[in-house]
Formats: C-alpha cells, sequence, structure tokens
C-alpha cells in the first residue's frame, strides 16, 4: 500500500530558522502574523475546526504537535498498515501560499524543503517528499524546482489549492516548465483558504466549518478544468495533475460538462486535441480522502468507473488530521483495490515494487 498524504510537521516553525536567510528569520521569530510566537505566519483562518484539525491519539505524550514525531509516525501509520511508501505532504509549509509577500513565502517554502530532506527523508526509506513551493512566486518557484527536482526522496511538487487564480493559467506555466523538466507531477492540495484567495468559495464567503469544507471542492474544478482547457498537457506530454484531499464524487459530472462544451465550442481552445475527459484520464490523479459516501455505497462507481477512476484514484490516509482514513475500511470493487491501493501512485510516481527497499527500513 501508498499512502499519497501524509502530513508530517514540527512542533514548532522555528525548526526552520537554520534553513532561513538571516533576512527573513527575524519575520519568523516575531510572528508577524497571527498565530503563536514561533508558529508558522500564515493568514488568519476564517473558518475554525470545532473539534481540532488533529486526531487526538496522534499527539505525544510530550505534548508536541501531532505529526512531528517520526517514532509515532512510523508506528500509528507505516507499520500498522504495513505501507510501502508514505508520500510526506507537510502540514503549514503549505500554507505560504497565502502569504502577500512573495519573497518571503519562497524563503519559507525553500527553508522548508531544506528541513524535510535533512531531517525526515534520511529516517526511513519509506517516506517520499513533496517539494512545497511558493505559487505566487511562479518563477522562483521555478528556481526551487530545479534546486533539488533531482534528489531521489522527492517525487512530487506541491501547492495548496487556495491560490490567486486557476493553476493552467499562463502565469504559473514557468513551475509547470520545471516539473515536467524533472517529470515531477504537480500535487494540488486542499488548503490556503485566508490571506490571497480568502473566498475561495464561488458565491462567497461561507459561515461555519462543516459547511465550507464540503464546498472546498471547488476549488479542485477550478484548477481540474483550466489545467485542460489552457493546453498544459498538450504543451508537456509528460505532466500530471494530482488532487489531494478535493474529493471525487464531482470529478464525473464536471467532466461531463466539460467535454459537452468543448465539443460545441473547442474553437476557442485550437490547441486541445482531444475531449477534457481523456486529458483527465491519461494526466490527472486524485486522493481518495474524502472519499464520499452515498446513502447507496454501490452508487458511486459506476460514475467514476465512466471516466475511467480505477486508474487514477490514489489512496490517501490523511494522517495525521481529524478526518483520517482508515484503509481496513475503505469501500472499493474488489478490482479496484490493487491499482488505488498500490498500482495508481507506483506509476505516477515511478516508485519500485516492494522488495528490500521497504524491508530494509524495518
Amino acid at each position: 500500500m501508498i499512502d499519497c498524504d501524509v502530513h508530517n510537521s514540527w512542533h514548532s516553525a522555528e525548526v526552520l530558522l537554520p534553513y532561513l536567510p538571516p533576512a527573513f528569520r527575524e519575520y519568523l521569530q516575531r510572528g508577524e502574523l497571527p498565530g503563536p510566537r514561533g508558529s508558522f505566519p500564515h493568514a488568519h483562518r476564517p473558518w475554525l475546526h470545532p473539534e481540532g484539525f488533529m486526531r487526538y491519539d496522534a499527539v505525544p505524550e510530550s505534548g508536541a504537535a501531532a505529526g512531528s514525531q517520526y517514532d509515532l509516525l512510523r508506528e500509528q501509520l507505516l507499520d500498522r498498515y504495513d505501507v510501502d511508501y508514505a508520500i510526506l505532504t507537510g502540514d503549514e509549509a503549505i500554507e505560504a501560499s497565502t502569504l502577500a509577500n512573495p519573497y518571503y513565502a519562497q524563503a519559507l517554502t525553500s527553508a522548508y524543503n531544506d528541513w524535510l530532506v535533512h531531517e525526515w527523508l534520511p529516517a526511513d526509506l519509506r517516506l517520499k517528499g513533496s517539494l512545497v513551493v511558493a505559487p505566487q512566486d511562479p518563477h522562483g518557484a521555478a528556481a526551487e524546482i530545479r534546486r533539488l527536482g533531482d534528489h531521489d526522496g522527492i517525487v512530487q511538487v506541491l501547492v495548496s489549492s487556495g491560490s490567486q487564480r486557476p493553476y493552467g493559467d499562463p502565469f504559473f506555466h514557468p513551475i509547470w516548465e520545471a516539473a515536467a523538466e524533472f517529470d515531477l507531477p504537480i500535487a494540488v492540495h486542499l488548503g490556503g483558504q485566508g490571506g490571497l484567495n480568502a473566498n475561495p468559495i464561488g458565491c462567497g464567503p461561507t459561515t461555519f466549518f462543516w459547511e465550507t469544507h464540503a464546498l472546498l471542492c471547488e476549488t479542485g474544478m477550478a484548477h481540474l478544468a483550466s489545467t485542460i482547457a489552457h493546453g498544459v498537457f498538450e504543451r508537456w506530454p509528460n505532466a500530471r495533475l494530482i488532487l489531494i484531499e478535493c474529493g471525487v464524487a464531482w470529478v464525473p459530472p464536471i467532466l461531463w460538462r466539460l467535454d459537452e462544451d468543448y465539443r460545441a465550442l473547442r474553437k476557442e481552445t485550437p490547441w486541445l486535441r482531444r475531449l477534457p475527459s481523456e486529458y483527465a484520464r491519461d494526466h490527472v490523479r486524485m486522493t481518495t480522502q474524502p472519499l464520499e459516501q452515498p446513502r447507496s455505497p454501490e452508487a458511486l462507481w459506476p460514475a467514476l468507473d465512466d471516466i475511467g477512476a480505477r486508474d487514477m484514484l490514489m489512496f490517501a490516509s490523511d494522517y495525521p488530521h481529524w478526518d483520517f482514513e482508515d484503509p481496513r475500511f475503505l469501500r472499493l470493487p474488489e478490482t479496484w483495490r490493487e491499482p488505488v491501493l498500490d498500482g495508481n501512485a507506483r506509476e505516477v510516481y515511478r516508485l519500485p515494487a516492494r522488495d528490500r527497499i521497504a524491508e530494509a527500513s524495518r
């Protein structure tokens, strides 16, 4: 099994200080934005979870932050579920996308990436890293990809879904170009609400956390449509888009709508050679967490099967967050289990088959 969304964290963002340029260390230490001293400075979250964002049992005995200690992560996830690989997606680091200062955002993500490479990836061969970049600075993000994109522990580029504009926009093409050079997929993780994109819901701000959380998939819809419409997959045939924590039930109807409108209005985008659903099947992947549960469990699968989702879905637990997906209770058609739990992620991340690599970490 490969887990495609595991949130490694820190107890204090001060662990980044040795990796930050001196000019930005003072920013971090002073905590210019809301939050306790030493926390990662990001814009205030307008929607607060009433119970907290983390599993209570994932908090170490020391009281450190959930996800900040490798030993507990290994016990509760890697060993308990016999995970071949865990794709680390950070936690607060993704919130750099909310910062108005692109230079500070880029410095923070670069410091996080160095900390990831030096402190997390050497701990266990089963851990693979996501290179977090600041999308508000596309050229800086591209430089960061070229700096660390060839590290053998890095398997994808990671951005937040709460961006200023959809990721197919030419503004972001420097990021796609650099990722394609290293054959790295670009993963868009749900988040970044606040700061530069304070209202990621189409018709304005919502009121409650559960309401907001259910509707945040709108950002995934925009990034999916934009990436296809702007011809990202024509320009870079090896490009891959991975949608993490954006849900999956909405994907079939959006692709049906995109196909129908493209048939009628294809003259707008003459660079496209195929239907949107065909690009999606070959170039788009999405994670299972959260996997929507209709009243009739079997109702979900015919729609997903129609778009070829058996080859698009990848398992994610979202450890150690509150909505953790226990793989033992994941409802999948039997013929989907191997590709969703293992094969699809192994192919997109180019990971070797289970062998001594996984065993050497135990």
